[in-house]
């Protein structure tokens, strides 16, 4: 559909109708057929541009096409029209974003394979600065991204946006488990125990640990599949698998990697000097500085909740693109010009089981209702019943445009029902009429303004219709794509709120079974609760919106955030268990969980940072955001943590023997 292919009806006196086409490609007749053009407003910012510097070409094909044939119609116009010298020619559709976005997961995915595989063998090599200590972990990583990626295909899961970052969480998840045994087997082995006591040790002291953190993780990411949004839905469940799988490989593969391999020669040299001097430095500051830590996190609190209070929602369906990428601005420019890409669509319901919409009274109501859509709203109409009338009324009446409106009297408007109802053999009304004749539809236009601001607009068409008593005998209900997407989005935010708190509940009951003491529940939670909070204030200061990509970065967060929490109370248990005082234990627990802690977490944010490498707004943002959460979330267990249990945790009562007799 084209200007060039339209024509304009003239209907006579006698019932007669004739077409004539609104360009005649004739030069003599450009400047009359310009002139009809733009007094027809139906087809100013919807066929021709307002500034009549452009035109609109709709291409109108199958609903639901397959990737092949949506390449194949994209990739034929893109051959067709260079054959002619147009200034500029922009292309916007669902065909389009379709194969653009494709093109980007698959160009990510392997971008972040490569990139993500470089970083881990980089951190190895300085973690462990052996090759053994590259090739053993490398080899449980890979397996387990294998496996996810092979589980994948078997059950025919779909790739999206969300898991094109699937590599990176694999990597860098599994990673964390990896690092925490093999540093654990390295002690050990530093302690001069055979390969298979220091399986042993590994496995009872960290096993366990490794254990509730994988849970946990696979708790925050599987939370993701109560949200009733797809893609979520799988990256969720996807992700929260994998997580298990890559557990299962550590536990099982890397005690049998080894016993069978020949340990580094960095056990030789036992060069570990920086971490143990630099570790019982850091815990005697925190004993000397305990209570300034905790006035300053107070302080961080106060100012995170004053940020959180900005925290805004929206969602725009372009959002996910940058400015600056070359479709985006081709979007834009149709979103100014021909009224908008965002779809509007309302359905009108003639509540009367025995009247239909072609009642002179019901059209007059849609007619008063499409005048405030453009007016006050800003939908460029498309079509609808009314405007159909309005055409045919208007060239009934020589072309006046004051007669584009509903006809004053019966007679008129049911010829033009008999002439909509044959013309193109019945194919035009039924876009717009269902066979009964009591549901029609208004559909049309608008700017991609986000889900705040047409929300709001959605309320105000309602309180217009209500107000003016035009619901009476007619019901209204916005529909569409666009609006199911607004829809979507609130229920989101709200299904993310929860998943958060069954997370924030899960860890919570473990961390009570764990230790059976409500005191160590509340103190393990307190310091992946504040993380949260400072990167919702750092969102609320910097404008950044709770959208899709951003509100299930909290769940994720938190999931993974845990893990170090886990891992020094884990191991402050073991102290306490062989005997040892609070303070002893706590030292203790600090001096050998604290590097695995610190490097997993480098590794974490580093892996997390490879997202920023993204063109899609989404994945950035969750990169980073991500990389923030973690390393506050490390630096509060290595500070805040270790500070609540010297002045909270009550070391439970021996009973002496007179006492046990």
């Amino acid at each position: 559909r084209a200007i060039t292919n339209q024509d304009e009806v003239f209907i006579n006196s006698f019932g007669g109708a004739f077409t004539k086409p609104y360009i005649q490609f004739k030069k003599d007749e450009l400047k009359n057929d310009s002139t009809r053009i733009f007094r027809a407003e139906e087809l100013v910012n919807t066929l021709v541009a307002e500034d009549g510097k452009s035109l609109c070409v709709f291409l109108k094909h199958e609903n639901v096409l397959s990737k092949k044939k949506s390449d194949a119609l994209v990739d034929g116009i893109e051959a067709i029209y260079p054959k002619y010298k147009f200034e500029r020619v922009r292309m916007a559709g669902t065909t389009v974003g379709q194969k653009y976005y494709i093109y980007k997961m698959n160009y990510e995915l392997f971008l972040f394979v490569g990139l993500s595989g470089l970083l881990i063998v980089i951190f190895l090599f300085i973690s462990f600065r052996s090759l053994w200590g590259v090739i053993v972990p490398l080899i449980v990583i890979a397996s387990a991204l294998i496996w996810v990626l092979g589980g994948m295909g078997l059950f025919d899961v779909p790739m999206n946006i969300l898991l094109t970052t699937l590599p990176s969480i694999m990597f860098v998840v599994s990673m964390s488990d990896v690092i925490h045994l093999v540093s654990r087997y390295i002690d050990a082995l530093r302690d001069k125990h055979t390969a298979y006591e220091s399986i042993w040790i590994t496995v009872k002291e960290v096993g366990y640990a490794t254990f509730l953190t994988s849970f946990t993780t696979s708790v925050g990411f599987g939370t993701l599949y109560f949200v009733n949004v797809e893609p979520v839905k799988i990256f969720g469940l996807v992700i929260a698998v994998g997580v298990l799988i890559a557990y299962l490989l550590s536990i099982v593969l890397l005690p049998i990697l080894f016993y069978y391999t020949k340990p580094p020669r960095l056990i030789e040299k036992g060069d570990d000097s920086y971490w143990r001097k630099m570790l019982p430095k850091w815990h005697e500051w925190n004993l000397k500085n305990k209570w300034k830590i905790i006035g300053f996190y107070v302080v961080v609190t106060v100012v995170s909740l004053i940020g959180m209070s900005q925290l805004k929602t929206d969602n725009l369906i372009m959002d996910d693109i940058r400015d600056d990428d070359p479709i985006k601005v081709d979007f834009n420019f149709l979103d100014t010009h021909f009224g908008g890409f965002r779809p509007f669509e309302l359905v009108v319901t003639v509540k009367d089981t025995n009247e239909t919409v072609w009642k002179k009274e019901h059209l007059e109501s849609m007619q008063k209702i499409e005048k405030y859509l453009q007016k006050d709203f800003g939908v460029e109409l498309k079509g609808s019943i009314v405007q159909s009338i309005s055409v045919l009324n208007r060239s009934a009446n020589a072309g006046n445009p004051k007669y584009f409106k509903v006809p004053d009297d019966q007679r008129s408007l049911s010829r033009y029902r008999r002439f909509l109802k044959i013309a193109g053999q019945g194919k035009l009304i039924r876009l717009m009429v269902d066979s009964t004749e009591r549901v029609t539809r208004i559909t049309g236009g608008i700017p991609d303004w986000g889900n705040n601001k047409v929300t709001a607009k959605n309320e105000a068409l309602m309180k217009f219709i209500k107000t003016n008593n035009l619901d009476k005998d007619l019901n209204f209900r916005l529909t569409g794509s666009a609006y199911l997407l607004d829809k979507n989005i609130t229920y989101l935010s709200k299904s993310l709120i929860n998943g958060l708190a069954l997370s924030i509940l899960i860890v919570a009951i473990l961390m009570g079974l764990l230790y059976k003491s409500f005191t160590v529940l509340v103190i393990s939670i307190i310091p992946n609760i504040i993380p949260l909070m400072i990167i919702a204030a750092i969102m609320g200061f910097t404008g950044l919106e709770i959208k899709t990509s951003t509100s299930i970065i909290f769940t994720i967060a938190f999931g993974i955030a845990v893990d170090d929490t886990i891992h020094l109370l884990s191991k402050f248990k073991l102290e306490l268990g062989r005997g040892l005082g609070k303070d002893e234990a706590l030292k203790n627990a600090f001096n050998v969980t604290g590097k695995a802690m610190i490097l997993t977490t480098l590794i974490l944010c580093s892996g997390f940072m490879l997202l920023l490498f993204s063109d899609f707004n989404g994945t950035f943002f969750m990169g980073l955001l991500l990389s923030l959460a973690l390393l506050f979330a490390l630096l509060l267990d290595l500070t805040l943590l270790p500070v609540l249990l010297m002045i909270f945790y009550k070391e439970p009562k021996v009973k002496s023997v007179e006492e046990q007799e």
